[in-house]
């Protein structure tokens, strides 16, 4: 597998702990920023994950900024993007179960340092159950062909 992965200011720490366990894991990734603790403008960095998740250039997305919560409404912006923010292992499995969410968004600053790599571990190893869920799915996929 193959993911996309970047951060702001307020997660770029955190983002360059997480690059070891997605090598554990055997996810390749590509690292689209940002590069220090510098204030960034996250949007930017949600959208370069968002539109090559949506492009299928990669398989999955990963954000981490200070609540997950700004990059996540961003990413969601771009069609095709099921971009969840989960502080849990359970949000994480739910959001890959029911919701066939691509990407994952976290938040540094909310989240306790010791749940995120097992949050990253649950979401990649957590498949979509399809199902009575794939309807639901699809009509998400509907409100954004009507816009």
């Amino acid at each position: 597998m193959r993911i996309a992965l970047a951060s702001d200011h307020a997660g770029y720490a955190e983002k360059e702990r997480l690059k070891g366990l997605l090598v554990d894991l055997g996810i390749e990734f590509d690292d689209l920023g940002t590069v220090s603790e510098e204030s960034v403008d996250y949007p930017d960095y949600a959208r370069k994950v968002a539109e090559q998740v949506a492009q299928g250039q990669v398989e999955q997305g990963v954000l981490v900024c200070g609540s997950g919560t700004g990059m996540a409404i961003t990413a969601n912006k771009v069609p095709g993007v099921r971009a969840a923010v989960a502080w849990s292992e359970e949000i994480a499995r739910l959001a890959r179960q029911h919701n066939d969410a691509n990407v994952l968004a976290i938040g540094a600053r909310t989240t306790p340092p010791a749940e995120i790599p097992k949050i990253v571990r649950a979401w990649f190893e957590t498949e979509f159950e399809g199902g009575r869920h794939a309807s639901r799915v699809e009509k998400i996929s509907e409100v954004e062909r009507s816009r």
